[in-house]
């Protein structure tokens, strides 16, 4: 069921099982005490059977979304699986992005689903320049498929156009892909445990696939746990040459700086950021954003 405000309350049954069977030298009182700190009282995560479409979730328009979002920029929605929802756990609003493999109905070219927030690009190249997003994280679900090439999802990335051609009309620069990694569950299933977080950053203006693109680990993250983010991409001076300028995409992930200087900065000419769910190759991905802000300074 879809709902804008989305809060769900999670109380196992094998607790009340639990309490039945343990010694009665313990009062419930005291087990409750002990038991509230591991269990999680609350959850978004979606459970349902996995399906390309639902009648909810089939927007007409790419910039489908809810009145006054708490998640800053414009809507790009294509996927039919769902739409931009949200969701209060413990007084934290976040924004719910799911979505599943071939779910986009907008597109008829092949590209993948997404549900993403665009942020305004700064449009100039001078020293100093730069757009900057923070915001926390939550990764429950990744794209899963029989190759380990493809799966995952992205969560955030940055863009920005370039001279002189090559690659597609709206480059990424720098991906921010999360692969995920399977453990037990109390039943002994596999299942999402953990995420992997690459980099998967440009080896040259346009790159794409295997030649055009290599993929760096950054560090894994536990399902559910929220994580600070911060991406900054812009122009510096060059240390080592004054008459030259870097352009880089800084990352903060956890508190752990991740900083790299993308190819050929004299032929940038933006620096933007996209954030959400994009990409599932297989299965269906689910990413929360909350407590998300964007600036950006431009300097000619």
């Amino acid at each position: 069921m879809k709902q804008d405000k989305l809060t769900l309350h999670f109380f196992p049954l094998v607790f009340l099982v639990a309490l039945a069977v343990l010694p009665s030298c313990n009062s419930k009182e005291e087990i409750l005490d002990e038991m509230e700190v591991e269990m999680q009282p609350v959850t978004d995560e979606d459970t349902s059977p996995i399906t390309e479409c639902t009648t909810a979730g089939t927007n007409a328009v790419r910039e489908t979304d809810i009145p006054n979002p708490v998640n800053v920029g414009t809507a790009d929605d294509r996927s039919c699986y769902a739409n931009y929802m949200e969701s209060t756990i413990d007084g934290t609003t976040w924004g719910v992005y799911n979505i599943t493999h071939n779910s986009n109905h907008l597109d008829a070219n092949g590209l993948q689903p997404r549900i993403e927030r665009s942020l305004n690009r700064s449009q100039t190249t001078g020293v100093g320049s730069y757009a900057r997003f923070t915001g926390t994280v939550r990764i429950l679900e990744t794209g899963k498929t029989n190759s380990d090439g493809s799966d995952g999802t992205y969560i955030i990335q940055a863009k920005g156009k370039h001279t002189g051609g090559g690659g597609s009309n709206d480059p990424a620069i720098c991906l921010y892909l999360a692969k995920p990694v399977y453990g037990p569950d109390s039943n002994g299933n596999q299942v999402q445990v953990s995420f992997d977080l690459f980099r998967e950053q440009i080896n040259f203006r346009g790159g794409s696939g295997e030649q055009g693109r290599d993929l760096v680990f950054l560090t894994n993250i536990p399902k559910g746990e929220a994580t600070d983010v911060e991406l900054e991409v812009g122009f510096r001076q060059d240390p080592d040459d004054p008459t030259r300028k870097i352009h880089y995409a800084d990352a903060v992930i956890g508190g752990t700086p991740y900083n790299w200087n993308i190819p050929e900065p004299e032929r940038a000419l933006q620096s933007g950021i996209r954030y959400g769910a994009y990409r599932v190759k297989g299965g269906r991905a689910q990413i929360r954003w909350a407590n998300t802000t964007y600036e950006k300074v431009e300097i000619q």
